[in-house]
């Protein structure tokens, strides 16, 4: 994702890309300018390096790539107002670019940047003609420019588009996560639920046993069921029979949700003793692969339970994506010593001590999980 030091790189480039752009100003609500954001989130969307692509709004090419406040621009527009924007143009098979508008302060000046995120619904294309964008046109970004509005892409662009979204671009394990997502083509294997395969490519496979090492700890985040009793297990992911993939899994609260397990970060309270974490916490992210994998069997395993599932991420970290959780991470420095406020009215569940573990070592990661949470809420409404 986008961050303010990304920004600052391209910037500093003094030039546009392929998948980045410069405005000195906003679009106007003229028709014209209308017209060229339109066409410019369906280049940008359709861009050939597979990437999230900007619109950074307040640099000024012909003033040095100097920064030019927009923070009183008139023409200026939230994330709701483009979402407002493209939801009433005729896409193709109702599939939308999905963008955010993120504001950033730089030398005292506020720019504003247009992220449209990469997926895999490419080549996007309007069905009905949209003042000078033609229906059924496809538009991309070659280096550094559009696809003229009056032209369509050149037809070896196009074909790299249609294939990307079925697919055909990405390695094995980029296709696996596609079809993750897929989650209603999945079959289970003649073994049962622990055994899927892909119904249209049946060459793609998952299975979970036992963990092999017969793993039989506790991680806190067990405690949050009413069955807090370890189950652990290894999902392994194969195409032909080789394996491309092992993670951990856990079955929790007597198997009624399975999961993989969360990935684990660490925050150092002091940056100058940045060797060693004061504390760790369990998360996911949206769009990454663990969190694929934990919709996948949420919405593929026949028992899975919405209670667990809720109760699990009362106390694992969900962020919005990489960039939030950088970013949330900061915040968290600058304001854990409110951690006791933040405890006030939380159910802390009876963690039992035992003899193989640190006293109390489970009741403070649970406390520290419920606290995070806390934060993630109050800093999100920070930034809105």
């Amino acid at each position: 994702m986008t961050g303010m030091e990304k920004i600052i790189d391209l910037i500093n480039l003094k030039q546009e890309g392929s998948y980045w752009d410069f405005k000195k100003e906003w679009y106007k609500s003229e028709n014209k300018d209308k017209q060229d954001l339109l066409h410019d989130i369906i280049c940008m969307s359709n861009n050939l390096e597979s990437k999230d692509a900007i619109i950074i709004i307040g640099v000024d090419e012909d003033d040095n790539y100097n920064i030019r406040d927009v923070s009183e621009d008139e023409g200026r527009r939230n994330t709701q107002n483009i979402v407002d924007f493209l939801k009433d143009k005729k896409f193709a098979g109702g599939l939308r670019p999905t963008v955010y508008v993120k504001s950033y302060q730089i030398l005292g000046k506020t720019i504003d940047v247009i992220v449209i995120l990469n997926d895999n619904n490419t080549p996007y294309y309007l069905t009905d003609k949209f003042q000078g964008i033609r229906a059924n046109y496809i538009y991309t970004r070659i280096q550094d420019t559009n696809t003229p509005i009056d032209r369509s892409a050149d037809l070896d662009k196009v074909e790299y588009l249609w294939k990307k979204r079925f697919g055909l671009t990405q390695t094995v394990l980029d296709r696996f996560e596609i079809y993750l997502e897929d989650y209603e083509n999945w079959n289970d294997g003649p073994y049962g639920e622990m055994q899927k395969y892909y119904k249209y490519f049946p060459e793609f496979t998952i299975e979970y046993k036992s963990d092999r090492d017969e793993r039989d700890g506790y991680e806190y985040y067990l405690f949050s069921q009413t069955d807090s009793r370890p189950h652990w297990y290894d999902i392994k992911f194969k195409y032909h029979q080789t394996l491309l993939k092992e993670l951990g899994g856990v079955a929790l609260d007597g198997g009624r949700y399975f999961t993989p397990c969360p990935e684990i970060d660490g925050i150092t309270l002091d940056k100058n003793k940045s060797f060693s974490w004061d504390f760790s916490y369990r998360y996911f992210t949206k769009g990454t692969f663990f969190y694929k994998l934990n919709q996948f069997f949420f919405y593929q395993e026949s028992f899975s339970d919405k209670f667990s599932r809720q109760e699990f991420f009362e106390v694992v970290l969900l962020f919005e994506s990489e960039e939030e959780r950088i970013e949330f991470k900061e915040f968290v420095r600058n304001n854990w010593y409110n951690r006791k406020k933040y405890l006030k009215n939380v159910h802390m569940p009876n963690i039992p001590n035992f003899p193989q573990y640190k006293e109390g070592a489970f009741v403070e990661e649970y406390e520290n999980a419920l606290v995070l949470n806390k934060m993630l809420e109050e800093f999100r409404n920070s930034a809105e």
